[in-house]
């Protein structure tokens, strides 16, 4: 199944998504479920048992898709370097500050991007030219966590998986490279754009699934999950060993080859881009790119 957080007429709603029909079925919820975003739903147990009655679909043409988690309750995890030749291509950059432990990472290099960067589909990726004008682009696969736990292992880790999205992991990569960690580059406002749904674990096998990235119609990166160098229950066994994971916790789980750092010279966006992270199965996550205006 694919959920959806939407606005419409003024109010947010969280519904079903029917790709064939192109409309979406609002669920029966408060207006304070309904802030949650699909995190409302989250019931990895019962799922689809226990979901709220629908009401009568909404053509998606007449909805304002937002972020499937708006705002996540925490930051939102993620995996670097985690494709053999993305991981050679960032090593080679030069604002690779793990790059002295070698280009392909032995362990799960794990940083974090904070709630308050995520936008929704269609929404402007912001760029501040006297904060950087170094802005990348990185298209991931997102995971969403259903059941928490701590110390979950590799051969455990699928359970406690409730579905999936799309993440385009907005980078400024002079800051990255000029801070031993990533968080400031990772973490400006809006730079984590999310959606256009969510999609419930059966919906896409992640071991043979296509990623694709294309800026203003030209295809920049084109892979597939089943390339990572490390599988999602080994991210999450990694991340799990010492950190509680929680219900509705987000995990990108890395981006493959063809970022704009990757290129000679590189092919940064600038305002007026409009950038395309495609997923099998999950949808098309679209966004422009405009200037910041204080």
């Amino acid at each position: 199944m694919k959920f959806a957080t939407y606005q419409h007429a003024g109010k947010r709603y969280v519904g079903v998504v029917d790709i064939e029909a192109d409309t979406v079925a609002p669920f029966d919820l408060s207006q304070a479920q309904a802030q949650r975003g699909v995190a409302c739903l989250i019931d990895a147990e019962t799922l689809p048992e226990t979901l709220p009655e629908t009401g009568p679909p909404v053509a998606l043409a007449d909805v304002t898709l937002e972020a499937p988690l708006p705002r996540p309750d925490r930051n939102i995890f993620c995996v670097g370097k985690n494709y053999f030749e993305h991981a050679h291509e960032f090593s080679k950059s030069g604002f690779d500050s793990s790059a002295a432990q070698g280009a392909v990472p032995s362990e799960p290099i794990i940083f974090s991007k904070v709630p308050d960067c995520v936008i929704g589909p269609d929404q402007k990726v912001l760029i501040d030219p006297e904060v950087s004008e170094a802005i990348d682009y990185e298209a991931e696969l997102a995971v969403i966590i259903g059941k928490g736990g701590r110390g979950i292992s590799k051969e455990d880790a699928m359970d406690h998986v409730w579905g999936y999205t799309i993440v385009n992991d907005v980078t400024a990569r002079d800051l990255q490279g000029r801070y031993s960690q990533w968080i400031v580059g990772k973490s400006q406002d809006t730079f984590c754009p999310m959606g256009p749904w969510a999609a419930t674990r059966d919906e896409i096998d992640v071991a043979d699934t296509g990623i694709r990235c294309s800026v203003n119609g030209e295809t920049r990166q084109s892979s597939n999950t089943g390339l990572m160098i490390f599988d999602i229950p080994t991210i999450i066994e990694a991340i799990s060993a010492g950190v509680t994971l929680k219900p509705g916790d987000v995990i990108a789980t890395g981006t493959p080859a063809g970022v704009g750092i990757g290129f000679e010279p590189p092919k940064y966006l600038k305002p007026g881009d409009v950038v395309e992270v495609e997923i099998d199965g999950l949808g098309k996550l679209k966004n422009g790119c405009g200037r910041w205006r204080a």
